[in-house]
């Protein structure tokens, strides 16, 4: 075993020639080189979401609180899950309505409260670090405030993302924002629409592994 091990290293060596024993230089400028303005990557980025059965709605900034209470209404969710402590979330306590939906915070332990956050939470808001306009994706931090679960267990998803958030590639979105310098979270998402999965028949359904509908309210 010992010597065949040897033998079959050994040609893999001397199949090498003279190739460097470093690799070479990363070329970034394909997706570095995207000179579009904020107007083109607002557009990119909502109709590559769109294709993918994502929602999106342009609402002026101080409007998208009652544009939320309407799409709620409108599609019949009575309650949405949404922190306080943050400045999405607490924009929505604020201005909660007694006739509009009830709003629930995440503030105990999933082992506590797992069957209620699986079984009766219609929606749940989060805000996002940014989206990217070349893929159609938005960038989610969990954090504790804002743990994963909010993102992917209730069946609606409403995502707050500000016009001037969008950048043109995610090379963009992590150099702009200095990732390598950041204490990363122990997941960062790219969502790139609602979830969905196919069949050996290509079936497409929604909603099978999470929310069946994703709705980005982009602040302008």
């Amino acid at each position: 075993m010992t010597a065949a091990r040897t033998a079959i290293l050994q040609r893999l060596r001397a199949g090498r020639g003279n190739q460097p024993l470093s690799p070479p230089a990363s070329d970034f400028s394909v997706v570095r080189d995207r000179d579009w303005t904020t107007a083109e990557k607002l557009e990119r980025f909502e109709t590559m979401i769109t294709s993918v059965n994502g929602e999106v709605h342009r609402v002026a900034e101080d409007r998208w609180v009652d544009h939320l209470w309407a799409l709620m209404a409108a599609k019949g969710l009575t309650n949405l899950l949404a922190s306080p402590e943050t400045s999405v979330g607490r924009e929505a306590w604020t201005r909660q309505r007694e006739s509009g939906p009830r709003l629930r915070a995440y503030d105990s332990p999933i082992d506590d409260w797992k069957p209620e956050l699986f079984n009766n939470v219609d929606a749940a808001l989060t805000g996002c670090r940014g989206a990217i306009a070349e893929t159609g994706s938005l960038i989610l931090w969990p954090t504790v405030q804002e743990p994963r679960l909010m993102s992917l267990v209730p069946p609606v998803h409403f995502v707050v993302l500000g016009a001037d958030q969008i950048y043109a590639t995610f090379y963009q979105a992590l150099a702009e924002q200095g990732w390598a310098d950041l204490g990363m979270p122990a997941n960062a998402l790219l969502i790139s629409g609602p979830s969905k999965t196919a069949d050996i028949e290509q079936t497409l359904a929604y909603g099978v592994h999470g929310p069946r509908e994703l709705v980005v309210l982009i602040l302008e």
